[in-house]
């Protein structure tokens, strides 16, 4: 391994082992919908990043949502939404996650919400609830994701200059004004600083892009990680509506707005939570193979995120265990679904399990949708990933 890249992995580990990486998710759910077509037969497992999408796939009724994460910071995340969405009026909650910031946080923690946590999110909750007690400094500028973000905020504000314009492009109502503001501010946003730091392993870091994700963006597509980067910023700001675009809006502003907005934060959508479908999710702090292999369960959905972009390359016998469990407790005709930051996932090719008493290589019992995942991944809203994948696995 060279010095670079044990560094790079040293500052990885750091960022992903002590801190709470994901204050919201950073994937399209409403593409996941269109690809899971979930029953209420179904039972899924998520792993849980900032416990967003787990919400949003109990909204469709499924049997059970498994949240399940390495990270229990993020497990502690989602803990507390769902004892905001069981203890509080919808008012108090969207203070919380929607505007990221109440001005009783601390109260309203201690005599509502602390007792319906787990004892490892009450011990992280008692020190970090300060994370939603600033106005200036919202819950969505915390994190190491949000400090990124904070870190964008003052580049717009301060360096380049461009709140009035990127306020002006937040408030578009069709592509075409899109197209044209964006023009207005691309050559500004671009400039030396910002490439420079884009390029950088240690920036990428704090969004949860390991070295092995960025090195196969450099490896795949043309002019490497800085093209990439700026041809999803013009995908986003210029050829997509960007008044829908909640994951974009809460970096670049700090909070979310009533019409723009994951579901659960609606109104309609908490309530049905509140009464109904949170009775449905579960949160587990363990790995993906070590859920699935203590649990009881036949799962028939899999949203496994781009994590193994990350154990190809470090851990990948840790890669073909996780496959095997999938396998062991996947319900006949299950999907699954992943994304990936390269092009390709050439990996999968070299992951073997072992399926009826035999050892095959996985891709033999995958059926890939790829004309769906081609056409859903133009219409991501994110549009941070190189690729998306919806599989099948054979019984």
């Amino acid at each position: 391994m060279s010095l670079s890249n044990w560094i790079s992995g040293r500052v990885f580990k750091f960022v992903h082992g002590n801190n709470l990486v994901y204050n919201t998710c950073w994937e399209d759910p409403r593409l996941d919908h269109q690809a899971l077509q979930l029953t209420a037969d179904d039972r899924v497992l998520v792993i849980t990043s900032a416990g967003c999408n787990a919400l949003d796939y109990a909204l469709a009724g499924p049997a059970h949502v498994h949240a399940v994460d390495m990270n229990p910071r993020q497990n502690a995340l989602l803990e507390l939404k769902m004892a905001g969405i069981r203890k509080l009026e919808f008012e108090d909650f969207f203070q919380f996650f929607g505007h990221g910031h109440h001005p009783r946080a601390a109260d309203v923690y201690q005599q509502t919400l602390r007792s319906e946590l787990s004892t490892w999110a009450q011990n992280y909750w008692d020190k970090f609830l300060r994370f939603f007690d600033n106005r200036k400094r919202t819950f969505y500028y915390r994190g190491t994701s949000g400090t990124f973000a904070r870190g964008i905020r003052f580049y717009i504000d301060r360096v380049a200059k461009l709140r009035s314009e990127v306020n002006e492009l937040l408030e578009c109502q069709t592509v075409e004004e899109q197209h044209e503001v964006f023009g207005r501010i691309r050559d500004r946003f671009w400039s030396r600083t910002m490439k420079f730091a884009l390029n950088r392993d240690s920036t990428l870091s704090m969004l949860g892009v390991p070295k092995a994700q960025r090195m196969q963006i450099d490896k795949q597509y043309p002019g490497g990680i800085l093209s990439f980067i700026q041809d999803s910023m013009e995908a986003v700001f210029a050829k997509l509506p960007i008044h829908e675009n909640y994951f974009w809006r809460v970096y670049i502003t700090g909070s979310y707005t009533q019409h723009c907005c994951p579901e659960y934060l609606k109104p309609e959508n908490f309530q049905r939570l509140k009464t109904n479908q949170l009775t449905n999710v579960s949160v587990h702090t363990d790995s993906v193979q070590g859920f699935l292999e203590k649990s009881e369960h036949r799962i028939s959905r899999f949203i496994l995120l781009d994590h193994m972009d990350w154990l190809s390359e470090h851990l990948f016998p840790m890669l073909e265990l996780e496959w095997q469990a999938i396998l062991n407790r996947a319900t006949e005709g299950a999907r699954i679904l992943w994304r990936s930051g390269g092009l390709r996932t050439d990996f999968i090719d070299r992951v073997h399990v072992t399926h009826h008493g035999k050892h095959v290589a996985l891709p033999e019992l995958l059926t890939y949708h790829e004309e769906q995942a081609a056409k859903l991944h133009e219409l991501d809203r994110v549009h941070t990933y190189g690729s998306f994948y919806i599989a099948d696995l054979a019984a």
